[in-house]
């Protein structure tokens, strides 16, 4: 059986490796496909398809060079499939609620300008919290920021890695716990668009909406039952139900709330690199596993749009 992933990132928004090296990371895991699902930009897409391209030609024609880094008893090496794919930060009622795209049309203009308008926000956000760490006697900007994480779409996890890596702190999270939390004193909110919204932008763009992580967002079960129906008559496609940190029950849940509205599931292990240690793309943290059967359910959902 193959092996898929639907939710992966690149150093084009917070992850730790380029478009290209995740296509080779794949290759070695023996995935049949993976989705670049970047936050907020799409800018890493032409690198991982240019690469998966050039890597299935030399496949088809028996020259694919050594993979040093596959392990011992791994999945076949298959042709590669890189799923043109975004992740939208949104809010509702004061939540952090993300949407994933897949199959967009990235390259369609009304996409594009969307896109830099998403960009122009964070940077004023940005370049507000910036000042209010400097306040804090952090020696940062948002230059050296693009300087320090260059073609990145600056995100939290940056400003993390950047006071990591100058004894700011001394751990990742504890960034997060002092500075730049969502309830620490230097956090700076960035404007968000509201989840229907990044559906309908999602569906314009011919794509695959779905609700990422529901239990990361810590909802009753009744509200998070609202917010998938009221998603659905919005035009959601479906729900993350196979994710690296559920525990059995979480993903029990997630499939049943699917199969209440009608939604296919997708699967993912929300891979970093090493802005995420220890947590693998196809495996998560050991035990994660997205069959292919997955990706043939969620196109053929797409083909009946």
């Amino acid at each position: 059986m193959s092996i898929v992933d639907l939710h992966v990132h690149s150093n084009k928004s917070d992850g730790s490796m380029s478009p290209s090296q995740l296509v080779e990371l794949a290759v070695d895991k023996g995935l049949s496909a993976f989705a670049l699902t970047d936050h907020d930009t799409t800018e890493g897409i032409p690198e991982a398809m240019e690469t998966a391209r050039k890597y299935n030609n030399a496949l088809a024609e028996g020259k694919l060079p050594p993979l040093p880094n596959r392990k011992p008893g791994g999945l076949p090496v298959r042709p590669l499939e890189v799923i043109p794919g975004i992740e939208f930060s949104t809010e509702y009622q004061g939540k952090d609620i993300h949407i994933l795209g897949l199959y967009i049309d990235y390259e369609a203009s009304f996409f594009k300008a969307q896109i830099q308008a998403f960009v122009d926000s964070r940077i004023l956000r940005n370049r507000k919290m910036c000042a209010n760490l400097q306040g804090a006697g952090i020696d940062i900007s948002y230059e050296k920021l693009l300087e320090a994480y260059p073609g990145s779409v600056i995100t939290r996890g940056h400003y993390a890695r950047y006071m990591l890596e100058h004894g700011y702190v001394k751990s990742m999270p504890e960034a997060f716990e002092k500075y730049i939390g969502d309830h620490a004193e230097y956090y700076v909110p960035r404007e968000k668009v509201t989840p229907s919204q990044a559906i309908g932008l999602i569906l314009k763009a011919g794509g695959l909406p779905i609700l990422a992580h529901p239990p990361l967002y810590h909802m009753s079960d009744d509200a998070l039952d609202t917010l998938a129906g009221q998603l659905t008559k919005d035009g959601l496609e479906g729900i993350e139900a196979i994710y690296s940190t559920y525990s059995p029950e979480d993903e029990r849940q997630m499939r049943s709330l699917a199969k209440k509205y009608g939604l296919c599931i997708s699967g993912g292990s929300d891979f970093h690199g090493a802005t995420k240690p220890n947590l693998e793309m196809a495996t998560g943290y050991g035990k994660l596993y997205v069959p292919e059967d997955v990706l043939l359910q969620l196109k053929t959902r797409l083909q009946k749009k």
